[in-house]
């Protein structure tokens, strides 16, 4: 299946030097996921909606400061497969569509996930759920909110309260939708101390509850059309019966993930935000976890999955880069998390964390079968 008939030709465009305000105000009101850039009509980039959401910068600038270059560009006939990888690993929702050399329309994540929603069916949300998850506490305020999802490279805060159970869900939608209130009421007095008195309010008072939530034996074909919906970017995963203790994330582009899942008999890796190498290629990333994981023999790898996220901290001109690796193996999955002064260096931290939380999955998990139906089923796309 390529994307010719998932694709539209149905796109928003502005210029370069359109403002930002006006920009907002075609995100509020058309709700798009991503907006085309054109520089005297010709393709120039992307404005995201969560990259506008992030964005700090005055409404009076123009587009150009902001809009994205290096998104991935797609052709109307490349396959699902291929497609899917180059959203999730250009860590974006919508990616230009050409055709004979010209912009021809947009691709976006909702809309390769509808159209494959029947081959979900065998995949549940148990294969390709995130484990590792960033919660916030009640009294928590909404300037720490704001350093987690920049930090981490996320849109949404699960929240509990002192027993750890779900409570709660803060996401950029939330925060950037008070932010505005916010300051529309302003009319007079400091406008520094308006700003930091909204940073100190506790996240109780803004979080969404009670809580969209789904069990991991759901399948992922449940997950994406409750997501759909609803216009959720993800859902809170609880174990069967304990619906306020929270087991992980899933979110659409992990369901996007696991459509570029291949059956290779080398190990599948895949790289988000790829444009972050510097001294280390992806070959150099393979490599690397392969001989990490060839030491476990017992241990199956399905699928790699390495995310690497800038901070704007500089030492020297390099960027303080973090970096996530995560394992599915037929044991369960493995993570491994670190940060260092450019690319290379925060993925040999992370792979040093990921080996010793491989030998403790090793000796804590019992072997399962690899699901190859699964596989199969999605190779038909």
């Amino acid at each position: 299946m390529n994307i010719a008939d998932i694709a539209t030709d149905e796109y928003i465009q502005v210029d370069v030097d359109d403002r930002l305000g006006k920009i907002r105000s075609v995100f509020e009101r058309e709700r798009s996921k991503g907006i085309i850039v054109t520089d005297d009509g010709d393709y120039e980039g992307i404005i995201t909606e969560r990259q506008l959401l992030q964005s700090h910068i005055e409404d009076n600038a123009k587009a150009n400061v902001i809009v994205r270059r290096n998104i991935p560009r797609v052709e109307r006939d490349d396959g699902v497969r291929d497609v899917a990888r180059m959203l999730v690993e250009g860590n974006t929702k919508v990616a230009p569509v050409f055709e004979g050399g010209e912009l021809w329309g947009i691709v976006t994540e909702d809309a390769i996930l509808e159209a494959v929603l029947d081959n979900l069916e065998v995949l549940t949300v148990g294969q390709v759920y995130t484990q590792e998850v960033v919660t916030l506490a009640e009294d928590d305020n909404l300037g720490k909110a704001i350093n987690h999802l920049r930090e981490h490279g996320i849109s949404r805060l699960p929240v509990v309260n002192e027993n750890g159970k779900l409570t709660g869900m803060v996401t950029t939608h939330d925060i950037a939708d008070f932010a505005v209130r916010t300051m529309e009421r302003q009319q007079k007095g400091d406008r520094s101390g308006d700003t930091d008195r909204m940073l100190d309010l506790p996240v109780y008072d803004l979080m969404n509850s009670p809580v969209e939530t789904i069990t991991q034996d759901a399948t992922a074909r449940e997950a994406v059309e409750r997501m759909l919906e609803n216009d959720y970017a993800g859902l809170v995963v609880t174990p069967e019966g304990d619906g306020d203790t929270i087991a992980g994330i899933v979110t659409k582009t992990d369901v996007l993930r696991a459509l570029t899942y291949t059956e290779k008999e080398s190990m599948d890796v895949q790289i988000t935000n790829i444009n972050l190498l510097d001294t280390i290629s992806r070959q150099d990333i393979t490599d690397a976890i392969t001989e990490v994981t060839d030491k476990y023999q017992d241990m199956q790898v399905q699928h790699a999955h390495v995310r690497f996220h800038e901070h704007k901290e500089r030492l020297r001109g390099t960027p303080l880069i973090q970096c996530q690796i995560r394992l599915r193996t037929n044991r369960g999955q493995a993570p491994g998390t670190g940060e260092g002064y450019g690319a290379e260096t925060a993925f040999h931290v992370a792979l040093d964390k990921l080996e010793r939380n491989v030998l403790e999955l090793k000796g804590t998990r019992a072997d399962e079968e690899y699901e190859g139906q699964l596989l199969r089923k999605l190779g038909e796309l």
